[in-house]
């Protein structure tokens, strides 16, 4: 099995290894310890020491805290507890009239405000737009993640969480 150190990790998750070297690690079996590397390479993009656990978007990380673990951005705002839904301590944006569409669909044909709206969600300390979803108006704002954090550890890496610490 192949192993990479975590610089070439880094490179893989800047985007900047040639594409045969990235092809090659892609079509690769995994080496046994890829995932830790790789959360090695986000906690050190990070200013916060909390421990990152898993990452739910490119900026958008399930860390531990005091508190138990949380979903926070990369700036270091913590939405809270990791099985809440973010996206409700988040800033949103409404796109639900054609004006406020038009500012995204300039050329083209808008969906109509009736029947859609679009919900961009931003940190509100950085103000990084962290999703955005399309969605009937009045229809629930979507839980889209909610992990198994201790199973995923315990079954898929063989390191229980507890041990992490």
């Amino acid at each position: 099995m192949t192993e990479y150190s975590k610089e070439v990790i880094n490179d893989l998750v800047n985007g900047t290894l040639p594409w045969p070297q990235t092809r090659r690690i892609m079509s690769a079996y995994k080496d046994h310890d890829r995932f830790f590397k790789y959360l090695a390479v986000l906690q050190d993009r990070v200013a916060w020491s909390a421990p990152i656990l898993l990452p739910v978007g490119d900026r958008l990380f399930i860390c531990d805290s005091a508190k138990g673990p949380v979903t926070r951005c990369e700036c270091g705002y913590s939405f809270g507890d990791y099985r809440r839904n973010w996206k409700l301590n988040a800033v949103i944006n409404v796109r639900d009239t054609e004006e406020s569409l038009r500012e995204i669909y300039p050329n083209s044909d808008i969906p109509d405000p009736k029947w859609m709206e679009i919900r961009e969600f931003f940190c509100p300390e950085c103000a990084h737009l962290h999703e955005v979803e399309a969605a009937a108006p009045g229809y629930p704002i979507v839980h889209d993640f909610e992990p198994d954090l201790e199973g995923f550890y315990r079954d898929w890496l063989g390191k229980p969480l507890k041990d992490l610490s």
